[in-house]
């Protein structure tokens, strides 16, 4: 604490976002200050009267870290930026636990506008994101159908085109292609029409409709008919698509509508986009609010957030109540958008009545994932199902736990517990463990061990027994584990083994074999979970035999102690950096002369190859 008061009376009063730690540096919260010294003040100084959320969020913080910026806004983008990267859980996160789609218009000569989940800084543009694929879906097929846009991956430049070296394809032949590849459009008409299937992306048909009816007026006066006839076509379809839009607004406005709905510990954010007083579509986005945050911190952490990946910022957006960041947030959009950007709250009237309309799509939502995640939890996996089946258990063995042992002729012996639940693994739960009462290469006795110490936790903790115990090994281990059930009264858990070469099951009382078909699901998934075991005690025993011979082979060097050692590792970084230096450059280290060095050489010459 007296660090912490410290660094406190040295944080100067600028502008600055801050770090709360806790024990082993993991970051919990980040926020941002116009003054960095009295926020951090006020929070160190909290007492009884703060909230249950900041006192729990305290208790946990051993250190902090700060970065000062020039600006309010830079504090602010800069907080935005550390959450995404962090994911603190005092901190309202957007989840990304799945890669949003955005539109995407290549910045080749002639470009393509296509569907993609990635985002690659090339030049190109990004429309979104989006998160209706369906709609999305909808849109492009419009776009490409109204404007005959290229959709090949051929490489077409003016040289390409100059050399004939590609030949229009179907495409062009249907009207679906204006033929680049061969020159049939000059790049400047190209580009033109690129520019309009982005209004078109965008909602700004207004302005779109204006241009290509000029363009047909134009073409029309200069007797080129059939080009004229074209633009006519993409008139009336851009025309019959805006139909389909919903008009809410008699003025053309931009504004984006969000509004949140919070419940269990999960929010989510709705954003309708009205371009030109239509709403043009419904984004929906689901947040992490572990600590239940109140609905105002959590439309201000949504706004820095999806702003910070969209380009499209309108000239107003609607929020349902107000933030204390406001100002601060408009003066960053109004930066971003290069124009002026109102945050409002309305009260009444029609834009009251958006709000609510939004809010209500915003708690549907909510309730839908909230009821496919219940439904999620409950639902047994058709492999975990066939499993039940094919070992004839009384119920589905919804929670696996398996053993593993590994060591080398019996060195450094350890074994790993992995356990999943429903199928999948549940890594919170793994637990590494040393051997203790065996010497040698024992498996079946390290087995019984490990098992034993596990089964003995279990019952003392008063937790329930897994549905299925998994033993990696054939009858030797399955005898082990079922005598240490026996030895407890468990005479109904239900264990198994599984040998490596033939992947053969056992089941304890039958010398033969189990006949669970090779291409059976519940198969696959006691291989997964057998060799999830394994890898995980492979590691184990990776790092308590490095950590071993590290210790061993500079502490066993005669006249090499502790002081001499650290010295070693400072200079080389590692075991490994002092094997491949030269014996000049290990004398050379403080405190080691030349006679201990050549010790040090012929010690660590075979180190690593076992």
């Amino acid at each position: 604490m007296n660090q912490i008061k410290e660094k406190l009376s040295r944080i100067p009063q600028t502008p600055g976002v801050y770090l709360l730690k806790k024990s082993g540096g993991k970051i919990i919260y980040v926020g941002k200050a116009k003054k960095l010294r009295n926020r951090l003040h006020s929070h160190f100084r909290a007492g009884k009267d703060s909230d249950l959320k900041h006192r729990r969020l305290m208790s946990q913080v051993e250190d902090f870290e700060y970065i000062l910026t020039d600006t309010e806004i830079e504090a602010l983008i800069l907080e935005a930026n550390l959450i995404k990267e962090h994911k603190p859980r005092y901190n309202v996160n957007l989840k990304d636990d799945k890669t949003y789609p955005y539109i995407r218009i290549t910045s080749e000569p002639y470009p393509r506008v296509f569907i993609t989940r990635r985002i690659i800084k090339d030049g190109s543009i990004y429309l979104g994101p989006y998160t209706d694929v369906g709609s999305l879906r909808k849109l492009i097929s419009a776009a490409q159908r109204i404007f005959p846009i290229r959709t090949c991956t051929r490489v077409i430049n003016s040289e390409t085109i100059l050399n004939k070296k590609h030949k229009v394809c179907l495409n062009f032949q249907i009207g679906c292609c204006f033929g680049p590849c061969e020159g049939r459009i000059s790049q400047k008409e190209y580009l033109w029409n690129v520019d309009q299937v982005v209004r078109f992306i965008k909602g700004k048909n207004s302005k779109l409709l204006k241009n290509l009816n000029d363009r047909m007026l134009s073409l029309a006066k200069n007797r080129l008919f059939e080009e004229a006839a074209r633009l006519r076509d993409e008139i009336e379809s851009i025309k019959k698509f805006s139909y389909l839009q919903k008009v809410v607004d008699s003025v053309s406005a931009d504004r984006d509508i969000i509004t949140v709905a919070s419940k269990e510990k999960e929010s989510c954010c709705v954003v309708f986009n009205v371009r030109e007083g239509r709403i043009i579509n419904r984004l929906h986005f689901y947040l992490e609010n572990r600590e239940e945050a109140e609905p105002e911190h959590v439309i201000s952490a949504f706004i820095k957030q999806f702003y910070m990946r969209t380009d499209f910022i309108p000239g107003e957006i609607l929020i349902p109540f107000n933030i204390a960041d406001r100002e601060e947030i408009e003066e960053w959009l109004k930066k971003k958008r290069n124009g002026r950007v109102s945050i409002v709250t309305p009260k009444q009237g029609k834009k009251a009545g958006l709000m609510r309309m939004s809010l209500k799509n915003a708690e549907l939502l909510l309730e839908e994932m909230l009821i496919q995640k219940k439904e999620a939890a409950n639902m047994v996996l058709k492999s975990v199902e066939t499993l039940q089946k094919d070992l004839n258990l009384k119920q589905p063995p919804v929670r696996i736990e398996a053993f593993d042992i590994s060591n080398i002729q019996g060195k450094d012996s350890v074994a790993s517990l992995v356990v999943f639940e429903n199928g999948r693994p549940k890594k919170s739960e793994y637990r590494k463990y040393k051997i203790k009462t065996v010497e040698g290469p024992d498996d079946f006795r390290s087995m019984a061990e490990v098992v034993e110490r596990r089964i003995s936790r279990l019952l003392k903790e008063n937790r329930p027994l897994p549905d299925l115990i998994l033993v990696d090994g054939g009858k030797g281990q399955l005898s082990a584990a079922s005598e240490v059930l026996l030895k407890f009264g468990l005479k109904n858990q239900p264990v198994i083994g599984l040998a490596k070469k033939l992947e053969e099951v056992f089941i304890p009382g039958y010398s033969d074999p189990q006949n669970i078909p090779k291409t059976s699901p519940a198969l696959y998934l006691l291989q997964r979970i057998r060799d999830e075991a394994h890898r995980f005690a492979i590691t184990f025993h990776r790092q308590r035999r490095k950590k071993r011979t590290l210790r061993s082979v500079l502490d066993d060097i005669p006249g090499i102690g502790e002081k001499r050692r650290n010295s070693l590792l400072k200079a080389f970084g590692s075991v490994e950096g002092v094997k491949k230096a030269s014996i000049s450059e290990i004398e050379a280290v403080a405190g080691v002369g030349k006679n201990a060095a050549q010790k040090i050489v012929e010690a660590l010459k075979n180190w690593g190859r076992e």
